[in-house]
């Protein structure tokens, strides 16, 4: 289910050449843990067995891209490079560099695999919310949600077979943080994300319009693991999921709007504004409201390290906090209670948006990805997850990126507030703090 492994057999078999796919291992990324390296070379291990079982090569390569890549193309007589889409500015620079280092006669291609609707064919320009970009979504997806043609066993084979994979001895060349531990509840790889897929259709579909934004009670796909790290296309979850429209109408149309708008508004805009991780990025009304309220007196001011033990006075935010610690997933409702009064509780929105990304980075499986930047949820919480990524990105939270202004408050000034009152007229807040209480 990936359109540039498609893309390349199609290449290969019209050329009658043999198929190599590279993944290029570095040894940091952002504030990627071992929770997330063992997540990712886990679920690659399945697709180098697929690959061996469909006569195509599959190479881990340690290092960056630029490094690596370049003199396997070259020892090996590679004729064209294919490679995947991401809208964030370190993968597009490893693109850049590699563009460099090609030699001039091989033709080097990109497919946006993960967005359905392709992020520079959506829209050519920043859009400025889901209103102005759904449409454009819409109107195109009767071309690109389309049914996958299937990966055939490659009858070219090459000339040398791929080497042995010491899958264990990949850990040594990382520069990561081993503190972090994996998670149990969620276990690596395609077949397993597709069992997660399978599960909520059958289980967690029919009460997803209702319940979604409820944290005590089981109505999310939970499948952010599996499709950041491309072990499950979206599209096919799409696909799966549009299956049972005739009996969950309002469900299928709220996983839609969530998986695929929502989503590919984070996409569009982390495409199109450099400063997606800053409050620069932020609308002119939201840099303006945020600076005139930069001084406003804080109720209480929170160390990083007091925000990431979980130890603040408000039992709800600890309980979310410790959530994501231990089992690297957030309720969608809570991560925007959880980002707005990181901003509430710190000495800026400079320092508040720094601290947000850094936690959601290092402990949310499904972190360092566009919806966790800039998510968007529609007004009153509407769709808070939708089990697609990060869905209440930080800069939607904090610097109200595709969001309108509010009433003006100190600290907050116009962008959209959230307190525990509300959150306890929402869901049974107690019985959350309970299950994610501290432990002595």
């Amino acid at each position: 289910d990936n359109w540039a492994f498609l893309y390349a057999q199609r290449l290969a078999l019209k050329q009658e050449l043999p198929l190599h796919v590279c993944f290029c291992l570095v040894p940091k990324f952002l504030e990627a843990t071992i929770r997330h390296y063992r997540f990712m070379l886990r679920g690659l291990q399945e697709v180098a067995e697929e690959c061996a079982e469909l006569n195509i090569s599959f190479h881990l390569l340690l290092g960056y891209a630029k490094d690596v890549l370049p003199a396997f193309v070259m020892e090996h007589g590679v004729g064209g490079l294919v490679t995947d889409f991401s809208p964030l500015r370190l993968p597009r620079q490893w693109v850049e560099d590699v563009r460099e280092r090609l030699p001039e006669d091989v033709p080097f291609a990109q497919v946006d695999a993960h967005n359905i609707v392709p992020c520079w064919v959506a829209s050519l320009k920043q859009e400025y919310s889901a209103k102005t970009i759904r449409g454009k979504i819409h109107a195109q997806l009767p071309e690109f949600l389309t049914e996958f043609p299937p990966v055939v066993r490659h009858p070219h084979s090459p000339s040398c077979p791929a080497e042995p994979i010491a899958w264990e001895a990949c850990y040594s060349s990382l520069q990561v943080d081993y503190s972090v531990k994996e998670v149990e509840w969620a276990t690596p790889g395609t077949a397993a994300g597709m069992a997660v897929l399978k599960s909520f259709i059958a289980e967690r579909l029919k009460s997803f319009s209702t319940h979604r934004n409820d944290p005590n009670k089981a109505a999310l796909s939970n499948l952010s693991p599996w499709l950041h790290f491309g072990q499950v296309s979206t599209q096919r979850a799409i696909l799966e999921v549009q299956k049972h429209r005739r009996n969950y109408k309002d469900s299928v149309a709220a996983f839609v709007e969530e998986a695929v708008v929502r989503r590919e508004l984070a996409e569009n805009f982390c495409y199109y504004n450099e400063n997606y991780d800053s409050v620069q990025g932020a609308y002119d009304w939201a840099q303006t409201t945020l600076r005139l309220h930069a001084k406003d007196k804080r109720p209480y001011l929170y160390s990083l390290q007091e925000l990431e033990q979980g130890t603040t006075h408000d039992p709800l935010w600890n309980a979310a906090q410790l959530q994501m610690v231990r089992e690297g997933k957030m309720h969608g409702f809570l991560r925007m209670y959880w980002a707005k009064k990181i901003l509430e509780w710190t000495r800026s929105p400079e320092e508040a948006l720094q601290f947000a990304i850094y936690l959601n980075d290092r402990y949310e499986l499904d972190g360092r990805d566009p919806n966790g930047y800039v998510g968007k949820l529609q007004a009153g919480g509407r769709g808070a997850d939708a089990g697609v990524p990060c869905p209440a990105g930080c800069l939607w939270s904090i610097c109200g990126i595709h969001d309108q202004g509010w009433a003006e408050r100190p600290i907050f000034g116009k962008i959209r507030y959230m307190n525990y009152a509300g959150c306890k007229r929402k869901f049974n807040v107690g019985q959350f703090e309970r299950r994610y209480a501290p432990t002595p």
